[in-house]
């Protein structure tokens, strides 16, 4: 192991110069230039002294001083230069493909449960009550039984039920990520199972055409929002677990600037889910047209996950 005293010789006065600055702030353009200097200073000092064995209490020290530059640098700058537009339309698509592995693995976390759910209960008469309590799957006959339409006048309230709704599903898929991951595997995988089986159980009992026709024009939003709410949680998960020499909270702090991105979109798509759901779906449009609009809006997140952010600076 190193020599503490020789390690800092040097090297001090960078660091209390770069703690000066992040005190101080940034608002001039060589004030932000001296804070990039001295940002990769600390860095390089930081995988000297991980590489040199350099005592511990040293090694947290710069590895929090880093993450507090960093997140000067790419996080507050950045969300101001580059604006919510952008940020929506190109910077979360573009970390969503960055992190295709998560997200891959989210989808397959959520939509193999879900065939599960579907099939079984589709062509298994007891299934759907090994799932889902019999007074649920009563309801949920009655209610489909009535049909789906809506007063114009409850097109606002059920938006908002909608937006509590999915806003809390994904909560829980993206937060319990902390436990290593596991609470964003359960949450995908009951989700997934709970909702395929409703789907299969509604086909089932003869109101299929109807429930299609209401899902259709949300779903693709909606789905797509909780799988990367569960790929966030599976990615914060795994900068709990994999955190390459760092502490774990500077693990977590090196994960923010992918995890922020992703946040904010999943937010996006289901509040557009839910305006969908709450002022669409239950209205009495024909179901060619409804399946019509839901390909249409299909397209348009395939096109903007795919596409969005390609090629822009």
């Amino acid at each position: 192991m190193i020599d503490r005293d020789g390690f800092l010789a040097g090297r001090q006065e960078r660091w209390n110069r770069l703690e000066q600055r992040l005190t101080s702030g940034m608002t001039t353009a060589p004030e932000w230039s001296e804070l990039g200097v001295l940002y990769r200073g600390v860095c390089a000092d930081l995988a000297a002294a991980q590489s040199q064995q350099v005592p511990a209490d040293v090694v947290r020290y710069l590895d929090e001083l880093a993450g507090r530059a960093h997140n000067a640098l790419y996080g507050t700058r950045a969300a101001v230069g580059v604006g919510w537009l952008q940020l929506i339309g190109a910077e979360f698509p573009r970390t969503l493909r960055a992190q295709w592995r998560f997200f891959a693995l989210a989808a397959a976390m959520f939509y193999l449960p879900f065939a599960v759910g579907f099939i079984g209960a589709l062509f298994e008469s007891t299934f759907a009550s090994s799932v889902l309590s019999e007074p649920m799957l009563a309801e949920l006959e009655a209610s489909w039984s009535q049909g789906v339409h809506r007063s114009g006048s409850d097109d606002a309230v059920m938006a908002g039920f909608y937006v509590r709704n999915n806003v809390g599903i994904a909560f829980r898929c993206f937060a319990t990520g902390a436990l290593a991951g596991l609470g964003s595997v359960f949450y995908l995988v009951y989700n997934g199972l709970v909702i395929g089986t409703v789907s299969g159980y509604v086909t089932s009992v003869g109101h299929g055409e109807s429930f299609v026709g209401f899902v259709s024009g949300h779903s693709a939003w909606e789905l797509t929002g909780i799988v990367v709410a569960g790929a966030a949680g599976l990615k914060l998960g795994w900068s709990m677990v994999v955190t390459h020499g760092r502490t774990r909270v500077g693990s977590l702090r090196a994960a923010a600037p992918v995890l922020y991105p992703l946040i904010v979109g999943v937010i996006v798509m289901l509040m557009v889910a839910a305006a969908i759901e709450g002022f669409w779906s239950g209205t009495a449009m024909p179901t060619p047209v409804k399946l019509a609009f839901g390909l249409g809006q299909i397209g348009i997140v395939g096109s903007w996950l795919t596409f969005g952010g390609r090629g822009s600076a």
